[in-house]
């Protein structure tokens, strides 16, 4: 059954008048003219058919309707105003759903979310880590993370940052009776692989085999990974020679658990874009994470590979 309310404008000029005891001192309070208060009591007096106030020369006095009436209204536009609140808290605060790769979100974003924490630690982060491609109508998402081609129709899209891919290995196999110390040095080296690479936008070894000239090695052989974190790990303790990503590796060769024994870099035509929905874009949390996601993005520099000896 559809509810008969008056308009919520003149229950607030009565609420408002009736505390105060003054038109005037009502319409200050709602930055209207005293004689828009005075019109919507009136209106609303209209629609009730009773007489809410009794009007003297230089005073008002509440009916005893206008006395019975204004306690329930205030109690409801208290709770009105109390459910706003909330609803524009949660908007600003609470949880805030990341939907990202396993692997970006592990060697990337979390070492990095204690940041965004000091900063809001009013927004608690719940990462999701899946490879599958997040679906925001019917997902509980707020924000993503994507590694493509960046277009995604229906979608805002910010770029987060570029990649490149080049070899990457432990300091302990630039010694040894096999030193790395140029691109044929592979053929005394394990190749590791990541599985889910494997064209010319995200190059495996055939792919880097052929731009740096080298022949005669099997890019085949080796061990593979279904993630590209494992794959990083497996370099990192010395079980062969990975294919690193900057955006997955950076790290870790800024803290000397991996090196680049000779380029060539390839440039990857995928990126990294942060995604939303347009409607919740601006949403407070969404919009101070994307915000902090793309601040973080804008210092990752890929550092330089050495020469090819």
């Amino acid at each position: 059954m559809a509810r008969r309310l008056p308009p919520l404008n003149a229950l607030r000029a009565f609420e408002a008048a009736a505390r105060h005891l003054s038109f005037t001192k009502a319409a200050e309070e709602l930055f209207v003219t005293q004689a828009a208060v005075s019109h919507q009591i009136k209106s609303l007096e209209a629609a009730l058919d009773v007489q809410l106030f009794r009007r003297f020369n230089r005073r008002l006095m509440l009916t005893d309707a206008g006395q019975a009436y204004l306690p329930p209204l205030r109690e409801a536009l208290d709770g009105i105003a109390a459910a706003t609140d909330r609803l524009r808290a949660t908007e600003r605060t609470g949880p805030l759903k990341v939907s990202v790769l396993p692997s970006f979100g592990a060697k990337w974003l979390l070492p990095r979310l204690f940041g965004f924490r000091e900063r809001h630690p009013e927004i608690d982060v719940l990462v999701s880590a899946s490879d599958k491609l997040v679906d925001f109508a019917r997902d509980d998402v707020d924000i993503g993370i994507r590694y493509g081609q960046g277009r995604y129709p229906g979608l805002r899209v910010d770029l987060l940052m570029r990649d490149e891919i080049f070899p990457v290995c432990s300091p302990r196999l630039l010694e040894g009776p096999h030193p790395l110390r140029r691109p044929a040095d592979l053929e005394h080296h394990t190749l590791l692989h990541d599985q889910v690479a494997g064209t010319e936008d995200d190059p495996d070894w055939r792919f880097w085999l052929k731009t740096a000239g080298v022949e005669g090695i099997d890019a085949g052989r080796g061990p593979g990974f279904s993630h590209a974190s494992w794959v990083i790990e497996a370099a990192i303790t010395g079980q062969g020679v990975a294919l690193g990503r900057q955006s997955l590796a950076g790290d870790d060769i800024a803290a000397g658990h991996l090196v680049r024994p000779f380029g060539p870099s390839m440039p990857s035509t995928f990126v990294y874009s942060v995604v939303s929905l347009p409607e919740a874009a601006d949403q407070p949390k969404v919009r101070l994470f994307r915000e902090w996601l793309l601040e973080e993005g804008s210092t990752a520099r890929p550092e330089e590979a050495p020469p090819a000896a």
